[in-house]
């Protein structure tokens, strides 16, 4: 197949507009992040995304998609994935059955033989048997698109070498097919909790972005933006007690969207306060492991 030159339109004209954007989605962004959105934007090259779980990295991908009406492709990777589940695979059962369908024409001598089978291997590995997976299907799309590759710490190195040749020219080949090339690269993010090093090679190719947990004052016009009838008191109380919560040793602390959930929780009890038996009630919605509501109560003075 020809290799198209890709279609490099921007989706943002500047930094303050991805910052304006991402808002009207509700993500709030600051100037760190947004630069590097824009630069990822404007220089055609993937994000990697490093930080703990739940400081957004996930749904920063889905703000650009949401706000540039960009279809989300998502690989969510996990150990053991591999290249079928990855880029493609063929039907394996459907081309059986082709094959099957069709044998019948092939059993008079050898050369009706021969031309039967040359015939049926153009047949089976052709479009109709070929199954997309997230990355060919981003890389086949004409229209805009997000490429989420999310956790990608979690797949074995194998995939990386994968990601290299996929992200180096945005093409996949397929021996039976030929080089399919991105005729509009999407705007691909990866996600990584840096549960393992990601290889040097796969980081040249990307540009980095470290998220942490956002400050007491962006967590609060977080909540205030997601729960805009929560009380700014219940707000203040709410982001200061997930703070002295992050600073525990946890085996998991609360993510932003857990802060959110929480907002909602005491809207939805009908709470005016958050005193020590409202935390007590709803602790539950933000620490998931009884060992770290065990050691929150106890170093809060619940009991």
């Amino acid at each position: 197949m020809d290799r198209a030159l890709p279609d490099t339109t921007p989706f943002f004209s500047s930094v303050d507009d991805v910052i304006e954007r991402l808002a009207e989605t509700g993500y709030l962004s600051d100037k760190g992040t947004a630069t590097a959105v824009f630069l990822a934007d404007r220089l055609g090259k993937p994000l990697l995304i490093e930080g703990p779980a739940g400081v957004g990295k996930t749904e920063l991908a889905r703000a650009v998609a949401q706000t540039t009406c960009a279809e989300l492709v998502r690989l969510q990777c996990y150990e053991g994935v591999d290249e079928a589940r990855a880029l493609y695979e063929w039907n394996h059962a459907k081309q059986i059955l082709r094959i099957q369908s069709g044998g019948a024409s092939g059993a008079r001598g050898d050369v009706a033989v021969d031309h039967s089978w040359d015939s049926t291997k153009a047949d089976v590995f052709s479009e109709e048997f070929l199954l997309a997976r997230p990355l060919l299907k981003a890389i086949r799309r004409e229209d805009p698109t997000v490429l989420l590759i999310d956790e990608t710490d979690k797949a074995d190195v194998e995939i990386e070498g994968l990601l290299l040749e996929v992200l180096s020219d945005f093409a996949v080949t397929i021996p039976e097919l030929g080089t399919i090339t991105a005729t509009r690269k999407p705007f691909t993010v990866l996600t990584s909790n840096a549960t393992r090093e990601l290889s040097e090679a796969l980081k040249r190719r990307c540009l980095f972005l470290h998220l942490d947990f956002p400050d007491a004052d962006l967590e609060r016009r977080i909540l205030a933006s997601r729960v805009p009838e929560l009380p700014e008191a219940i707000a203040e109380q709410l982001v200061n007690t997930i703070r002295v919560l992050r600073g525990m040793q946890l085996k998991k602390v609360p993510s932003v969207s857990e802060t959110i959930d929480w907002g909602r929780t005491l809207l939805a009890l009908g709470m005016d306060t958050l005193d020590d038996d409202a935390v007590r009630a709803t602790l539950g919605v933000i620490l998931k492991h009884q060992s770290d509501q065990v050691r929150a109560a106890a170093e809060l003075r619940l009991n």
